[in-house]
């Protein structure tokens, strides 16, 4: 392959303090470095909504202010805890984001409309969270009796309420929070101890682990946690970011990442995306407690999700995922595209993804790695430097001509 003309101005865009390490990968420019911080919390308090495998604010920050202007739209089709959307409304930007998990809209499209906390706080106080409630499946290696009685009436609020068609902003919110606080390690959550707050293990799982630790739920008023972390959210969030929020005109949509007909023809300014990586990550098995909590099925939603074993199945789905890319995208406009190292580094998916932008009809661009020192996400999975991609975020970038 030929090196694209303007590829290594395009990337020096991305140097522009003179850091980092150049190399070529096919013919193309490739520029290695730490385009932003390792330390946890450096992103808009409203990112901090926990999902497996997300990535970092800053990475589709990066692209937003050197590819977008104010009022273009920015959209993610693997959209997750919508991290890509979430940072273009705050900067301006109008929306676009998919998944083909409900989870993913339930999580992204409150935080887009924040309540103030003193509505959240009326409405908390209205639930009738002390009335009796039968629990559906055995729960009680998770939460305390009357913290699981207090969800479950919750539950059965949002189910209503929806069924009703009085479902409103307010009560998006609280179960967004509430689905946020499900499973934890601290007291900031409604569960016993457990694993990363991303993910539920099986309750099997779970009661070895209330072994191993000797510990016994204790009860957890979800009233307060909900309130508390709403405060949390919505710290420093000032007039224009509301102002920005308001104007995202956001076009949220669930379904597969290779058919996006809410999205009209050449209307993408750019996309900045982070597709499963084959096997990696089960997310139904993650996510089973959550989509309960939520009245979906997990089973379901699974099904859907791209789960292939090998590259030469990932890329049959995502190379139609870069047709359609391509048609949304208007001339001019973005692909962003990460990928990670998948086992043990012995498969690196950015070689893979080249040829399908390529086929699709884009031009690419060249490849930006963002190789970071130990962070506390790589040492929550005990992953050491770099040595799993659980540190280097691999990115092709493309553009529509």
């Amino acid at each position: 392959m030929t090196k694209t003309a303007g590829s290594d101005a395009f990337l020096a865009q991305f140097a522009d303090d003179g850091q980092g390490l150049w190399g070529e990968l096919a013919g193309l420019p490739m520029l290695t470095r730490e385009f932003w911080t390792s330390r946890q919390r450096q992103a808009h308090a409203l990112h901090e909504v926990s999902y497996r495998a997300c990535y970092k604010p800053q990475l589709p920050r990066l692209f937003i202010d050197k590819l977008t202007a104010p009022g273009d739209r920015v959209y993610d089709p693997f959209s997750g805890r919508g991290t890509t959307g979430l940072e273009a409304a705050l900067r301006g930007r109008r929306v676009a984001a998919n998944d083909i998990n409900p989870l993913s809209r339930i999580l992204l499209e409150p935080r887009l409309a924040p309540p103030e906390p003193e509505a959240v706080a009326r409405r908390l106080a209205e639930l009738p969270l002390e009335a009796p409630a039968e629990p559906g499946l055995e729960l009680g290696m998770f939460f305390h009796p009357d913290t699981l009685r207090e969800l479950l009436n919750l539950r059965r609020w949002f189910l209503e309420r929806e069924a009703a068609g009085s479902f409103d902003a307010v009560d998006g919110w609280i179960r967004m929070v509430a689905t946020n606080r499900l499973t934890g390690h601290s007291a900031g959550f409604f569960s016993v101890y457990t694993l990363p707050p991303n993910q539920a293990v099986t309750a099997a799982k779970q009661l070895e682990l209330n072994r191993k630790r000797g510990q016994v739920a204790t009860y957890r008023d979800t009233r307060v946690l909900i309130l508390r972390k709403t405060r949390q959210l919505v710290a420093g969030l000032t007039d224009p970011d509301r102002l920005n929020l308001a104007g995202a005109d956001p076009i949220l949509f669930t379904g597969s990442a290779t058919a996006s007909p809410s999205l009209a023809q050449d209307s993408v300014q750019l996309t900045v995306t982070s597709p499963p990586f084959l096997d990696v990550v089960q997310y139904q098995a993650d996510n089973w407690l959550r989509c309960w909590f939520c009245g979906l099925d997990a089973a379901e939603v699974g099904r859907g999700i791209t789960m292939a074993r090998t590259v030469e199945a990932w890329s049959l789905v995502m190379g139609e995922v870069f047709r359609e890319l391509f048609r949304v995208t208007r001339p001019g406009g973005y692909v962003a595209f990460e990928v990670g190292e998948v086992r043990k580094g012995t498969v690196r998916l950015e070689e893979a993804v080249l040829p399908l932008g390529q086929a699709a009809g884009f031009m690419p661009l060249g490849f930006l790695i963002n190789q970071q020192a130990f962070t506390k996400t790589a040492n929550i999975w005990g992953v050491a430097n770099n040595t799993h991609g659980t540190n280097s975020n691999r990115i092709v970038v493309f553009r529509k001509t």
